[in-house]
C-alpha cells in the first residue's frame, strides 16, 4: 500500500487491493465499531440476578437483531444471500449456544462481576482454547464469535448499531472491516463503494461486493486515520485506488471512465437474445445459479438458457421447523413454473460445514472440522426421511416442467447407489398414489467437489446421467485452503495444476461416457477463465444472472480450435505463474 499526494492540488491517493471493479465517487461515511474501554467492576452478592437477568435481555435482543438481518438476505442478490445467510445462521447458533450464554452467567454468578466484563472473559477463553487447537478453521471462527459478542455488548450499553442508519446519497463506506450483520445493514441503493482496512479479494466482503455490484478496495493500513465522513472520495475498485479530495480534473477523467462501463453495460444488454456461440460455431450452454425464488427474473433478464444450480437451502434457514413436503413442492413448482420450460437443475439439501439449519435439530452434530463432516449427501443418507421428502417434492415440481435431481458432495459410486434407491422407493410411492409426477424421472447428476470423485470419475460416469463440477470446494479440498482464512487466502487459486487436472479428469470422463458436464463454481461467472473450460472440452456453464452477459461476451470471441490448443500448452505447465501468463496472453489477443 502506498500513500501518495497528487501534484494536483490537496489531492491526495492511496493504493490498496482492489477486490471488486468499478468506478464510484461518493460522500465518505467513516464507520466507527469500537466500543470504547469497557469497565469491570464487583457486584454486591444482591444484584448478581439483576445482572444476570440484564444480560439475558441484551442475550435475547441479539438473537432478534440476527434474525431480523436473516431474513433481510431474502432480498439480496443470490450469491450475497450465499454468502451471507449462512454466517448469519452461525452467528444466530453461537447466540443460542450453551456455551457462550450459560457460560458468561456463570462469571457472572461465580466471580460476581458485571456482565460486559464477564462476556469478555469467556471470549477471551473461547479464542484461547480455540488457539491452542492450531486449527486455523476454528482460528478463523474467533473472528465471529468477537463480532457475536460485541453485538451482545452494544446492547449492554444500550448502544444501539447505527453504522449505516442514515446514509448520505452515493456514500462511500469507510470501514477497518465489514462483519456479515454490516453487510445485511448496507442499502445497495445508497452506497456506492467500499473502502476497509481488512480484508482481501477472497474474504466475505469482497465477494459480497462483486455480488452488489460495488467497486471496493480492502486492505488498506490506517486507512480509518486518513478519511474523515464528509470527504470527496474517488473510489477504483480495479486498480486499487482511493483517492481523496480529488480535483477537477481527476474527476473528469474518472466521470469518463465511468461512462465507459455504462456503455459497455449497455452492449452487453444486447446480447442477451443472442447466442453463447463461438467464432467457429460451437454452442455453449450459460444458465444461472440460483438462491432464492425471487433469482428467477434476473436470471430471465440476463438471458439465462435454464438453471444450473438451485440451492435448496433456503426451503431450511431461519426457521425451527423443517418444511413438509407440500411446502417444499410449492415453492419448488413456481420456480419450475417462472422459467418458462428452461430447464432447472435442483440440487438437494447441502447443510452441514458452515452452513447451519436451526431446524435440524439435533440432526447435526458438532463436527470437530464441519468441512469434512456430516454434510451433503452424507446427512440425506443419514437422514433419509428427510431425504425422501425433499425428493417427493422435486419429483412433484417436475410435473411443470424439466428437472434434473443433483446430488452434493458425491465422493464414492455406493453413495449415488444408494441416492438411486431411495429415489426409485419414492417414485414407486407417489405413482401408487396416482400423484402426478415427473415422466420421465429426472436425470440424475454427481457433484464433483471431492477430489477423489474426480480422480474416480470414470466409474461415476457409469452411476450417473451428468456431471456438475463445484470448483469453489474443488479448489479448497484440493489445496487444504478455508478461503474465508485470511492467513492462507491468497494460496487459494483454480488455475493451480493440480486443480485444472481434476476438471480435466471429470471432463474427460464424462466425454467418454457420453454424459454433459458443467462448471457451477465461481470460475464459471469469470469471463477470463471461459477460454480454458470451452478448450477443455466444457460447454456448459452456471454463474450468478449478472455474469451471463460477460462471458457470453468472451465467448463470442473465442475460435474453439485456437482454446484447446492454449488449454493443451496451458495443461504441460506446472507453474501456477506460467499458466496464468499463457491464459492472460490468449485473452489479450481476442
Amino acid at each position: 500500500m502506498t500513500k501518495r499526494v497528487s501534484g494536483k492540488t490537496g489531492e491526495r491517493v492511496i493504493d490498496g487491493v482492489g477486490v471488486s471493479a468499478g468506478i464510484a465517487i461518493g460522500v465518505a461515511h467513516v464507520v466507527e465499531t469500537g466500543l470504547g474501554q469497557l469497565p469491570e467492576y464487583e457486584i454486591d452478592e444482591s444484584a448478581v440476578e439483576a445482572e444476570a437477568g440484564r444480560f439475558r435481555a441484551a442475550l435475547a435482543k441479539a438473537q432478534k437483531q440476527v434474525s431480523k438481518l436473516r431474513q433481510k438476505t431474502v432480498g439480496m442478490p443470490d450469491s450475497v444471500a450465499e454468502e451471507l445467510a449462512p454466517l448469519l445462521d452461525a452467528h444466530a447458533a453461537m447466540l443460542g449456544s450453551s456455551r457462550l450464554g450459560k457460560g458468561i452467567e456463570t462469571q457472572i454468578r461465580a466471580r460476581r462481576i458485571n456482565a460486559e466484563a464477564a462476556v469478555q472473559h469467556v471470549v477471551h477463553d473461547i479464542a484461547e482454547a480455540f488457539a491452542a487447537m492450531k486449527d486455523p478453521y476454528l482460528a478463523a471462527r474467533v473472528t465471529d464469535v468477537r463480532d457475536v459478542a460485541g453485538r451482545v455488548l452494544r446492547n449492554l450499553a444500550d448502544k444501539p448499531y447505527q453504522a449505516f442508519s442514515v446514509l448520505p446519497k452515493d456514500a462511500v463506506i469507510i470501514a477497518d472491516e465489514l462483519s456479515p450483520a454490516d453487510t445485511a445493514l448496507l442499502d445497495p441503493k445508497r452506497v456506492a463503494a467500499l473502502a476497509t482496512t481488512a480484508g482481501g479479494p477472497e474474504g466475505h466482503s469482497a465477494i459480497m461486493a462483486r455480488s452488489l455490484g460495488l467497486p471496493a478496495v480492502l486492505g488498506v493500513p490506517g486507512l480509518l486515520g486518513k478519511v474523515r465522513s464528509g470527504d470527496r472520495v474517488l473510489v477504483d475498485g480495479e486498480h486499487g485506488r482511493i483517492v481523496i479530495s480529488p480535483s477537477a480534473e481527476t474527476l473528469a477523467e474518472f466521470e469518463r471512465k465511468a461512462e465507459a462501463r455504462k456503455r459497455l453495460e449497455r452492449q452487453l444488454a444486447r446480447l442477451r437474445s443472442l447466442p453463447a456461440e463461438s467464432r467457429d460455431g460451437e454452442i455453449i450452454t450459460l444458465q444461472a445459479n440460483l438462491e432464492m425464488p425471487r433469482d428467477v427474473e434476473p436470471a430471465l433478464t440476463a438471458g439465462a438458457e435454464g438453471v444450473g444450480l438451485l440451492r435448496t437451502e433456503f426451503l431450511f434457514m431461519n426457521r425451527d421447523s423443517l418444511p413438509d413436503e407440500d411446502e417444499q413442492y410449492a415453492v419448488l413448482r413456481g420456480i419450475v413454473e417462472g422459467l418458462e420450460g428452461r430447464p432447472v437443475t435442483i440440487r438437494t439439501l447441502d447443510v452441514g460445514g458452515d452452513k447451519i439449519s436451526t431446524a435440524l435439530g439435533g440432526r447435526i452434530g458438532v463436527s470437530p472440522n464441519p468441512a469434512l463432516g456430516l454434510r451433503g449427501i452424507r446427512l440425506s443418507l443419514a437422514e433419509t426421511k428427510l431425504f425422501e421428502t425433499q425428493l417427493a417434492a422435486i419429483l412433484r415440481a417436475g410435473a411443470h416442467g424439466p428437472v434434473r435431481l443433483l446430488l452434493p458432495l458425491i465422493s464414492s459410486a455406493e453413495q449415488i447407489r444408494q441416492a438411486r434407491k431411495i429415489l426409485t422407493k419414492v417414485v414407486r410411492r407417489l405413482t401408487r398414489k396416482g400423484v402426478r409426477i415427473a415422466d420421465p424421472v429426472p436425470p440424475l447428476g454427481a457433484m464433483i467437489e471431492v477430489p477423489g470423485a474426480a480422480l474416480m470419475a470414470d466409474g461415476l460416469a457409469r452411476e450417473v446421467d451428468y456431471f456438475a463440477i463445484g470448483t469453489n470446494d474443488l479448489t479448497s479440498y484440493a489445496l487444504a485452503i478455508d478461503r474465508s482464512d485470511e492467513a492462507v487466502a491468497g494460496l487459494y487459486n483454480p488455475l493451480h495444476p493440480a486443480v485444472l487436472r481434476l476438471i480435466q479428469f471429470t471432463v474427460q470422463a464424462g466425454h467418454r461416457a457420453g454424459i454433459p458436464v458443467s462448471i457451477c463454481g465461481e470460475i464459471a461467472g469469470d469471463p477470463r477463465y471461459a477460454p480454458l473450460l470451452v478448450g477443455l472440452g466444457v460447454r456448459e456453464f452456471s454463474m450468478t444472472s449478472h455474469s451471463i452477459p460477460r462471458v457470453k461476451q468472451r465467448i463470442r470471441a473465442i475460435d474453439t480450435g485456437a482454446a484447446t490448443r492454449r488449454a493443451l500448452a496451458i495443461m504441460d505447465q506446472g507453474d501456477e505463474g506460467r499458466i496464468s501468463a499463457l491464459l492472460d496472453d490468449f485473452n489479450d489477443s481476442l
